[in-house]
């Protein structure tokens, strides 16, 4: 097992694009974007945190920060070095902050990755997408984080968008916020529906689950691709070699014990080990963005049709090339 694990991260590290020499870190900060309250996330992430520092040698800080864009600007600024992200995050830090993805998490039940909902109480007459989309300003509408995945992008292309609705000309009210927020506003009655997530609404039910049960799903998307881990490209090769061993390794090897103890760890966080992965898995999550840009130019008043024409030819052309790109991507 030990001598397969070395074989995965020597194909893994094969990919990384050579750089000139650099001194090795001796620490950087890891970021951790805001799904929820920063004391339970530091209560997740520490045990896993200080295994890293330990096994690699070297001082890793966590960072949160109050929402994605804190994160995806401290990673453009080195201020973070690594990060986790959920797709639409990572890409933002991809193309803004010099990101690269180079590992997946693994859902915990073996799922191939997780699903966005539209949640509402239980005791609300709301049951279905129709009663979501009735639009006539009577629903307050608890919106994501524009950065997330689940949480804003996808419920915008497969729900909003795929309907012509613009979510400020349906909803009586619309507020932005995280996951764990928007599941408690929920839960009181502050508002009627909210975006949300199966990983995290299996994380309430784990830790509250007399407020789990409050909730009910009106909604669900396609599936999302598990998230990703983000590190900066100009982390030294040395230093790449330590944490990506540590990432294949963490898990899998070791004393049965010590296997044990670290799924554990593991499992809070709701994963498995993780496996290799690489900006391709950001494919999907681009030509949903493009979908909703080309959604967002069909449906813009103030543009003459002509030039609402050029630019979705533009964008049908890109989200063409990323499609192409998805079906040459191997399949594992």
């Amino acid at each position: 097992m030990k001598m397969f694990m070395k074989g995965l991260v020597v194909a893994a590290l094969a990919t990384l694009t050579p750089l000139p020499a650099q001194a090795d870190m001796t620490e950087l900060n890891f970021g951790v974007i805001s799904t929820e309250s920063q004391q339970n996330l530091k209560q997740a992430w520490d045990p896993f945190i200080a295994a890293m520092a330990k096994e690699t040698g070297i001082a890793i800080k966590p960072f949160f920060a109050s929402d994605y864009a804190g994160i995806i600007e401290a990673q453009k600024f080195n201020k973070v070095q690594m990060a986790w992200y959920g797709n639409k995050s990572a890409m933002e830090a991809v193309d803004r902050a010099d990101g690269e993805v180079f590992v997946q998490s693994v859902d915990v039940e073996g799922n191939p990755g997780y699903w966005s909902l539209v949640i509402a109480h239980k005791d609300s007459p709301i049951v279905s997408v129709e009663d979501v989309l009735k639009c006539d300003k009577s629903l307050s509408f608890g919106n994501g984080d524009p950065n997330s995945t689940s949480g804003f992008l996808v419920p915008s292309v497969y729900l909003f968008s795929a309907k012509g609705v613009e979510p400020r000309d349906c909803f009586k009210a619309v507020t932005n916020a995280n996951h764990e927020s928007n599941l408690m506003a929920v839960v009181n009655k502050q508002v009627d529906i909210a975006t949300n997530n199966t990983e995290s609404l299996r994380v309430l039910t784990k830790r509250d689950p007399a407020s789990a049960a409050m909730l009910k799903e009106v909604w669900r998307s396609p599936l999302i691709p598990s998230d990703p881990i983000v590190w900066r490209k100009d982390l030294d090769d040395n230093s790449k070699a330590k944490i990506m061993t540590f990432f294949m390794t963490y898990g899998r090897h070791g004393a049965p014990d010590e296997v044990k103890a670290e799924r554990e760890v593991l499992k809070a966080l709701g994963w498995a080990p993780f496996k290799p992965s690489s900006d391709a898995q950001l494919y999907p999550i681009r030509v949903l963005e493009i979908s909703k840009s080309i959604n967002k130019v069909k449906l813009d008043a103030s543009m003459a049709q002509a030039d609402k024409d050029a630019k979705v030819k533009e964008l049908e052309a890109q989200k063409a090339m990323f499609e192409k790109l998805m079906a040459e991507v191997p399949q594992t």
